[in-house]
């Protein structure tokens, strides 16, 4: 693992993966929904009912996209992938109580430990891009993801873009979202700091667009947006 990647795994300690879950849901209004579109988008693309091998790149924390897709296709198979042995911990438990470990290959460590074959049938990374800091490891981990997965399978990128001290008004309404579950002000102002810490969003959508086709993927299309959280489906070119 180079130093960019164990630096964004330890930002993910036992003490984060934790409040992960909570945290995660107050942060994004709309958590579930995404995820579950995001299921829906690869049911439809992939075509229902079939098998299908799906990777899951930082898969660590609530597993929710593997919780997502499984309950609408039985025939597909995860591999989890994630950097962070916590939150992949935590990942793997709620796998298995959601009956799902015989379905699930964790794998500790990043997509480029993977062996360098085109296996998958689509893969997601949520919640990741903008952890990486500078834009050498955003493109590393979308070629990565390029060249394990099929020609025409589909990627599910989602997280966050925009600078954030470039909109105000959404950090405010960050603020709000912890304040309407009852965060004191000084505990908003530790919270919007823990965001901000060694985040590095995508400047823009178009960034966004830049660096998949930069790494093999085509055009993407927004299909979620909540303040500064962006979904896209793409697709690997052929």
């Amino acid at each position: 693992m180079t130093e960019t990647e164990n630096r964004a795994a330890g930002k993910f300690d036992a003490g984060r993966a934790a409040e992960y879950a909570v945290q995660s849901r107050i942060a994004l209004a709309g958590y579930d929904a995404c995820h579950e579109l995001a299921a829906c988008l690869l049911a439809a693309d992939l075509g229902p009912g079939r098998a299908a091998r799906i990777l899951v790149a930082g898969a660590g924390g609530t597993a929710q996209e593997i919780l997502s897709a499984a309950r609408l296709e039985p025939l597909w198979h995860f591999s989890a992938v994630d950097p962070s042995a916590p939150m992949l911990e935590l990942a793997m438990a709620a796998v298995g109580e959601a009956g799902l470990a015989a379905r699930t290959t964790p794998m500790l460590g990043e997509v480029a430990d993977l062996p360098e074959e085109p296996i998958y049938d689509a893969a997601t990374l949520i919640g990741v891009l903008h952890h990486l800091p500078g834009l050498p490891a955003k493109q590393a981990v979308l070629a990565a993801l390029a060249a394990r997965l099929k020609a025409g399978a589909p990627l599910i990128l989602a997280g966050n873009r925009h600078a954030y001290a470039s909109k105000p008004l959404f950090l405010a309404a960050w603020g709000e979202r912890w304040r309407m579950q009852g965060a004191s002000s000084n505990e908003i102002a530790a919270k919007l700091g823990k965001i901000r810490q060694g985040a590095d969003p995508p400047a823009s959508d178009q960034e966004v667009a830049r660096l998949l086709t930069q790494a093999g993927f085509e055009e993407p299309t927004l299909f979620f947006s909540s303040l500064f959280w962006g979904g896209w489906i793409t697709h690997r070119r052929a």
